[in-house]
């Protein structure tokens, strides 16, 4: 009798299908990559990828918002009665944490080409717009609660942004292992020399917003 092969748990092939587009795109680029490399990698058919997936470009989205949900769930926003430092110093390792845990999207994010593909192009401008308007609503609390200076905070999302940027793109291209710990000091150094109030004065107090990255543990 010829033995019978165990159910395919469905969420865990998607798993792999995901795990495989995602070390495609980072190794061939995005543009590059086919539908067939991704099934090989995964070990599985061609036919077996589009019963998950429309196209590569539905498991590339799919890669961005299981990343853009990750980082709002890492952080927490900052309660001024506890060490505002240390808290700002744990979202920084936080955000590090997640996208330097996932070095291939961060690379994709980072070193694409853009203007090859527009639908491409766009799924990342709503990306970096999703994680911008999510800063800016944090520093916006931040104003209320009297840790972040006046001023535009969409400016300064902006800025915080670019020099993030900028660190991970050298830690995701670089062939050593970085320090962590070092990328957080030399952050909050910047960000303490310039938008940040560590030690209020004054605290207007006024409900936060939804979506934020200064979040306390306690709702």
């Amino acid at each position: 009798m010829r033995a019978t092969r165990p159910p395919v748990d469905k969420s865990e092939r998607r798993g792999d299908l995901l795990r495989a587009a995602r070390r495609v795109f980072a190794t061939q680029g995005y543009h590059e990559a086919k539908v067939d490399d991704i099934a090989a990698q995964a070990g599985v058919a061609k036919g077996t990828f589009y019963l998950y997936f429309k196209d590569k470009r539905s498991v590339f989205v799919e890669l961005l918002g299981a990343l853009f949900e990750r980082i709002t769930k890492a952080i927490l926003r900052v309660d001024v009665a506890q060490d505002v430092p240390e808290q700002v110093k744990h979202n920084i390792r936080a955000i590090l944490a997640v996208l330097l845990d996932e070095p291939e999207t961060t690379r994709l994010l980072l070193t694409h080409a853009a203007g090859m593909d527009k639908d491409f192009t766009e799924n990342l401008r709503a990306f970096d717009q999703g994680v911008r308007q999510l800063l800016t609503e944090s520093l916006t609390d931040g104003q209320a609660l009297g840790i972040v200076a006046p001023g535009d905070p969409s400016l300064y999302a902006i800025f915080a942004i670019g020099a993030l940027k900028e660190v991970l793109l050298t830690s995701a291209t670089s062939a050593t292992s970085v320090d962590r710990e070092a990328i957080v000091k030399a952050l909050y150094a910047l960000l303490e020399h310039g938008f940040l109030r560590a030690a209020p004065e004054e605290i207007e107090r006024k409900p936060p917003s939804r979506s934020t990255v200064l979040r306390s543990k306690k709702p």
